[in-house]
């Protein structure tokens, strides 16, 4: 395709083989022209950039990333979402630890330490590569991802004198990668054929990078910001102009008090915004609480902050299987275990303030009026068939198995524990009766397969109209990659209709007289929890719920949650046919993990909402921590070490130092009262860096990037700590008048970025930002001026203003309270009671069961014995899903094997031989 265009690129620039790479497999027809590295290119940029392409319009394209994409566009091969996901992977992880990599080696001669800091990504990249079923990283075909990895890494892995270590898929695919026409030649023109040593000259004028954060444990925990590049270049024009906006002072505006009930305003931007409705059976850990809930706090204060009208809604998803279950355990009734857990989470969620307009619950009268509802406009418009199908029963539990109490061998891909749903293996949605060798969860009894009659909503006669909804809310919301990706996998292979109903007592009851015994399925019912809720928080629901072109709903949930809210909820409303607002937002976080395994309540391992609150730590402290490794790109760990290192150098050295230090000059140099201020250069200067950090973080906060948005609070404070460092107001202030004069000005300056930073602050951590406003006696007003439009730094703290008492913000973790932390979560304690608590003597095969290694249970326990097969059950699963050494796991499973046949003893029956898998 010949498009006109021009590329400058510069030699030894690993950018511009990026691009080169890109133009050589694309074929796209190019001028290509060669400049020095230090050439403004393009005029209004802060510093010199290359490589550009210049479009025919006349548009630059400066982003590496982006023209690779364009280039590919171009040439007719468009970017998918996991092509994006990775382009995101390796700008924000990849590149700096690379750029401290290649200063390392070019520049500090220190080639043995190359790889130290690229063991964290080498190791996923090639975890990645190994889950992989196609040859490159995205397909059988290689995509712009894998030019842009490819190129990055070229330096490194062409260089015959570095080795690669373990990662072996890495090296597969990257010689694979290279035998592709055209890329080598690119290497040449950049590198000239110097390999590593042809960038020398480049990285001798680039700005050293941060020290690298990414470790192995801590890959997806390291900010992007770290290892990007050094100080903005400001212009004269930024400078002026920041001062300018600086000198406008407060405006008068002030935020509207909230009163209930909050109904969408006319000439406002209305956002419905909604948490998945955490199940009521259970208490919810760390991971769950980032996921969901804390993420659309969050976004709700920054919302309020923005001035936008906002209604933020949750509450506890009541019915279904998994509470009756519970009920039984604790020998309750379901209704008793609904009230009791619904009261435990709306404590947690307190704790960790989060500030819902209403928390809610789906055992309501308008849970069950408003899901019969939308039962029968979807039975009027046909939208529902009836079918006879085959489920699994346990006879030993007198009950038909829901989906999430069977699991079995996926009969797709053999994988050993795929629910009755769906295999998280391979993504396959599964009916249970399809599983191979099934097992009661509870019991863990074979069940037997019985017939049943049960509605299903015909999802095939609705797609036309999700894809064309699909299509629209995809393209003009801010939908996550992931979500996007998880949804078109659904529809890839066509939808298929799905089952509404259960043969259950605790649920919504079927209205249709032709199956009175039944109630709705879960995932029919839960998401128009979030309409009943609403309807209990306020009779004028339908104005938020029924009003599409009035209302933007966004839905946060972490990544399992997605075809739940974008193709079974959406096809509900649709298929009503009833004007209901449909998602316009959907943001879906990967999932957290703890330290290096899973969070287990069984085995208690990980921090659970409850037991937060007993650390001594402050609520504000977890959440700031959890923001910062929200695993948004990518599944991340929840550490003790690094919570202990990111408290005691962001939150202690960085942000409360910084804050800490202005109030203090200004009560200690100046009697409480902020001095005058008379402007220099480099006081605009910092206006301008300091405002554009503001800028940045609103930009994508719009975005609902929330663990990209903190970094620039964090960098306003970085900068703030280096003027006061550069300027020493503790020693001006000793000096002559205009040292004096200096020393006030840097303080006014200092106090003032301190009250912006309460401001950013406000949606992570929101008692801190009160403290610091209460500190500095802010007026309230400051909130709604600095978010202004694209954001507003200005002088709030004139010259007299008077500041209330400073006091530290932060405290340190100390390294025995974070090793007695981490020891309490292990799961040690547990394991270390149930050895105390073992008896003294033993019947003849639970000694021998002990002696092979086996943990053994009372023989005339019964209870106790299904309690042990649970657990090592759990243990099982946890160490397939780490992908545990082969011989770790066959040892655990003989252990489990063992356990099932001491309860099988215990209840009097036959142990059935274990079947043998994978033997022809």
């Amino acid at each position: 395709m010949e498009v006109h265009m021009k590329l400058f690129v510069s030699e030894g620039n690993p950018n511009c083989l990026k691009v080169l790479a890109a133009l050589e497999v694309t074929g796209v027809t190019c001028d290509v022209q060669y400049v020095n590295h230090d050439e403004r290119v393009v005029p209004f940029l802060s510093r010199p950039a290359v490589p550009v392409l210049l479009l025919p319009s006349g548009t630059q394209l400066f982003s590496s990333n982006a023209i690779c994409r364009y280039l590919f566009e171009v040439s007719g091969r468009d970017s998918n979402d996991l092509c994006n996901q990775w382009l995101e992977w390796e700008a924000t992880d990849l590149q700096p630890a690379l750029l401290q990599a290649f200063h390392t080696a070019l520049l500090q001669t220190k080639e043995v330490d190359v790889f130290t800091p690229l063991q964290g990504p080498l190791n996923y990249l090639d975890q990645s590569l190994r889950k992989g079923t196609t040859p490159y990283l995205t397909g059988e075909v290689v995509s712009v991802a894998d030019v842009v990895l490819w190129a990055a890494l070229y330096p490194i892995l062409s260089d015959s004198s570095l080795s690669v270590g373990e990662q072996k898929s890495v090296k597969t695919w990257f010689d694979r990668s290279t035998a592709v026409h055209g890329l080598e030649s690119a290497a040449q023109k950049v590198l000239q054929g110097k390999g590593l040593q042809g960038m020398k000259s480049y990285m001798q004028k680039q700005p050293a990078p941060q020290s690298s954060q990414c470790r192995d444990t801590q890959l997806c925990n390291s900010n992007p910001v770290e290892g990007e590049e050094g100080e903005r270049v400001v212009s004269e024009q930024e400078m002026e102009e920041a001062a300018f906006i600086w000198s406008k002072g407060l405006s008068v505006c002030t935020a509207p008090d909230r009163k209930h009930p909050i109904l969408p305003q006319e000439g406002k931007r209305n956002l419905l915004v909604t948490s998945a409705l955490p199940y009521v059976n259970n208490v919810p850990h760390l991971g769950n609480i980032i996921g969901c809930v804390l993420s659309a706090d969050v976004f709700s204060r920054y919302s309020r902050l923005r001035g936008w009208n906002i209604l933020y809604l949750c509450g506890t998803d009541e019915y279904g299987t998994a509470t009756e279950n519970k009920a039984r355990e604790e020998g309750l009734t379901p209704q008793q275990i609904c009230d009791k857990y619904h009261v435990i989470h709306a404590d947690i969620y307190k704790w960790f303030q989060i500030d819902f307009d209403y928390f809610g619950r789906t055992t309501t009268e308008k849970q069950t009026e408003i899901a019969q509802d939308i039962f029968w406009q979807l039975h009027k418009h046909g939208f529902l068939v009836e079918d006879t199908v085959e489920q699994l029963r346990c006879e030993n539990c007198q009950r038909f198995l829901a989906d999430r109490f069977v699991e079995g061998t996926c009969p797709y891909c053999s994988y050993l524990e795929a629910r009755g749903d769906q295999c998280d293996k391979c993504g396959r949605l599964i009916n249970a009766v399809e599983l191979r060798e099934p097992q009661c969860k509870v019991c863990t009894q074979t069940p037997v397969i019985r017939s049943s009659k049960h509605l299903f909503l015909d999802l095939p006669k609705l797609e036309a109209p999700l894809e064309q909804w699909l299509e629209k809310s995809t393209s003009t919301g801010d939908w996550t990659a992931n979500a996007k990706q998880i949804t078109r996998s659904w529809l890839r292979d066509g939808l298929k209709p799905r089952c509404i109903t259960r043969d259950l007592k605790w649920g919504t009851p079927v209205p249709h007289p032709d199956f009175k015994e039944k109630v709705f399925y879960v995932w029919f019912d839960a998401p128009i929890g979030y309409v009943s809720i609403t309807a209990n928080y306020t009779d004028k629901w339908e104005k938020w719920w029924k009003n599409p072109n009035q209302v933007e709903l966004y839905n946060f949930m972490a990544k399992d949650n997605v075809p739940f809210h974008s193709v079974v909820f959406p096809c509900s409303l649709l298929g009503a046919q009833d004007n209901y607002t449909l998602v316009s937002h959907l943001i879906a976080t990967e999932y957290l993990n703890y330290e290096d395994t899973k969070f287990s309540k069984s085995r208690g391992v990980g921090v659970f909402g409850d037991m937060a609150m007993d650390t001594g730590i402050p609520s504000d402290v977890w959440r700031f921590y959890l923001l910062y490794v929200r695993p948004e790109g990518q599944d991340s760990a929840f550490s003790w070490a690094d919570m202990a290192t990111k408290n005691n150098s962001e939150l202690l050295n960085n942000l409360g130092n910084f804050i800490n230090r202005a109030g203090m000059f200004v009560t200690k140099f100046f009697e409480g009262c902020v001095p005058a201020m008379e402007l220099q250069q480099e006081d605009k200067k910092l206006l301008a860096l300091v405002g554009w950090e503001l800028q940045q973080y609103i930009q994508l906060m719009d975005k609902v990037k929330i663990r990209d948005s903190l970094k620039h609070i964090l960098n306003v404070s970085r900068h703030g700590n280096q003027y006061i460092q550069v300027n020493e107001p503790w020693k001006k202030i000793k000096g002559g008048d205009a040292d004096r004069q200096r020393a006030g000005t840097v303080t006014g300056v200092s106090v003032n970025i301190a009250c912006l930073l309460s401001v950013m602050l406000f949606p992570y951590m929101p008692t801190v930002s009160q403290t610091i406003r209460d500190q500095l006696n802010t007026p309230q007003s400051c909130i709604n001026t600095m978010m202004q439009g694209t954001g507003t730094f200005v002088c709030v703290l004139s010259a007299g203003h008077r500041i209330g008492t400073v006091s530290p913000l932060f405290q340190k973790l100390e390294v025995d309270q974070i090793e007695a932390l981490k020891k309490r979560f292990s799961g040690q304690q547990n394991a270390q009671n149930a050895a105390s608590s073992q008896p003294t003597a033993v019947p003849a095969a639970a000694a021998a069961a002990a002696a092979a290694g086996v943990e053994t249970v009372d023989a005339v326990d019964p209870q106790k014995a299904k309690q042990a097969v649970a657990e090592q059950g759990e243990k099982v699963r946890a160490l397939k899903a780490q992908k545990a050494d082969k011989a770790v796991i066959t040892a655990e499973v003989a252990k489990l094997l063992d356990l099932k046949k001491q309860l099988a003893a215990a209840e009097g029956k036959s142990p059935e031989p274990a079947p043998r898998k994978g033997n022809k």
